[in-house]
């Protein structure tokens, strides 16, 4: 469980094949800050531009630890695979944690395309493309978590291609984490609210009649 507030920014360092077909996974090592790992044991969760994935290696001297993901977790997410690439970590939500952004299960629900990033004023807009699958989950207001960071909906607007929604990021935001290298065309994990997932599974669960007991004697 996570919250969606970014807690380093790492880098893809290396990227092994785990075998010589495409149903393979592969082994990544991430290049973090420095003492990000002091608090850190095998088998741990860290979140990877959203994704959770689990500690298989660990080389706090290096400032290195490798994770392994699989080929069906390559295909779902999106900047996970490429050397170089800057990706947002957050470690497990702790019980005496404060949840300063939103309960994130660290699941990506489908993969949204950045349709404008562009400064305005102090801050900066970010316009996502969500898949169709995903609009009635979207709400003004409501939260949504974009590479790992929880994030507020400013607006929603429905479209054949889906649906576009538009967030403020402020600099701090852009500053301290791999937001600020988007670009419109970027590919970027988006997981839905929890409570909206529940909320969906409630209202579909209320269209089935329930069975009714047997009052005979």
């Amino acid at each position: 469980m996570f919250t969606g507030i970014i807690t380093g920014v790492g880098r893809i360092a290396a990227v092994h094949d785990l075998g010589s077909s495409s149903s393979h996974g592969k082994r990544l090592s991430i290049a973090v800050p420095d003492g990000y790992l002091d608090d850190v044991g095998l088998g741990d969760s860290i979140a990877l531009n959203g994704a959770c994935m689990t500690v298989t290696t660990l080389d706090p001297a290096q400032q290195l630890f490798t994770i392994d993901i699989s080929a069906e977790s390559l295909d779902k997410t999106a900047g996970l695979s490429e050397e170089a690439t800057r990706v947002n970590l957050e470690k497990a939500l702790r019980a005496s944690d404060r949840l300063g952004g939103h309960i994130v299960s660290g699941h990506v629900d489908g993969i949204g395309t950045v349709s404008r990033f562009e400064p305005v004023g102090e801050s900066w807009e970010l316009r996502v493309l969500a898949p169709p699958a995903l609009a009635r989950f979207l709400a003004y207001k409501g939260s949504i978590t974009i590479n790992g960071v929880s994030l507020t909906v400013n607006s929603v607007s429905d479209g054949p291609q889906g649906s576009e929604i538009s967030i403020n990021l402020i600099p701090h935001t852009v500053e301290n984490t791999g937001l600020g290298s988007l670009k419109a065309g970027s590919r970027v994990n988006l997981e839905i609210d929890t409570v909206a997932r529940y909320v969906e599974r409630m209202l579909q669960a209320g269209a089935i009649p329930m069975p009714q007991k047997d009052s005979s004697p």
